[in-house]
């Protein structure tokens, strides 16, 4: 538990379930002042923590959530930019329409709340900004193609980001989790290609078995519950041991070796079935 003194206003997109779910109760117990959201909001209250709507796509309702927090609580000491989700599928399977909503909500989701919550923490000269970024960010995996993308813009914008607000005293980190045992996982696009089929499945079953063999989203939030507690966090923070190893094999291996090693694991060359 938190002195008075070390009690933070903390707010978390998406966490009405899953790995937001789990930060903001985390946080709670912690003794830190929570607001989590959601799009769609039943209660008020849950579990400790103030629930409030909001839509990262739009920015009207992203400016209204942030005005919210402030009006309760004065300020906002950390941001927690957690809303997002998958959309699995070939890349040939997934529409611009869908390419778009992807990035809509994983990347410029984050960009929304980032610019909504500066002005307050540069006037204050502090705060703490945490990107929930994926390994698949580092190390992207077939048929996850526009998840993979998005994730990876996240990882460049946040570096750059960090670069920019040091000198104004405001924290900026990465938490790259590998799989988490969460309701995350998605089906292929409607409108999935059967020229995929074979390659597609596969890929997706391994990595629905990860899930299943999976920490649950605690893990993620035991991480996140030591940055906000850390003056100085680091940049990457990754979350699993495949988030660690992974990246590492990538730069160790040459990169015919580390990609054969890819397609072995998700079973791209095996022969089709018939």
């Amino acid at each position: 538990m938190e002195s008075v003194a070390d009690r933070k206003v903390v707010l978390v997109t998406g966490a009405s379930s899953g790995i937001g779910a789990a930060i903001a109760q985390r946080l709670t117990a912690d003794g830190h002042r929570v607001f989590g959201t959601s799009r769609r909001v039943s209660e008020t209250t849950v579990n400790g923590m103030t629930m409030l709507p909001l839509d990262v796509c739009n920015d009207d309702s992203v400016r209204e959530c942030v005005a919210a927090v402030v009006a309760q609580a004065g300020k906002i000491d950390v941001l927690i930019n957690n809303a997002g989700y998958l959309l699995a599928g070939a890349i040939e399977d997934v529409t611009i329409a869908q390419a778009k909503a992807q990035f809509e909500t994983n990347f410029f989701g984050i960009v929304r709340m980032v610019k909504a919550v500066l002005p307050l923490m540069r006037k204050r000269q502090s705060g703490l900004i945490v990107n929930m970024s994926s390994l698949a960010g580092l190390v992207p995996v077939p048929f996850w193609g526009f998840y993979n993308a998005s994730k990876s813009a996240v990882e460049g914008y946040t570096e750059s980001l960090r670069h920019e607000l040091k000198p104004l005293g405001i924290q900026v980190a990465l938490v790259e989790p590998g799989s988490i045992k969460t309701p995350f996982y998605a089906e292929p696009p409607i409108n999935a290609l059967p020229e995929y089929s074979p390659w597609r499945e596969r890929a997706l079953g391994t990595m629905h078995g990860f899930e299943q063999a999976a920490p649950g989203p605690e893990v993620v939030a035991t991480v996140v519950s030591k940055l906000v507690r850390t003056p100085r966090p680091a940049l990457r923070n990754t979350v699993t041991k495949e988030a660690k190893v992974f990246p590492l094999l990538r730069w160790l291996l040459p990169a015919g070796a580390f990609e054969w090693g890819v397609r072995v694991a998700f079973h791209l060359d095996k022969a089709i079935d018939r």
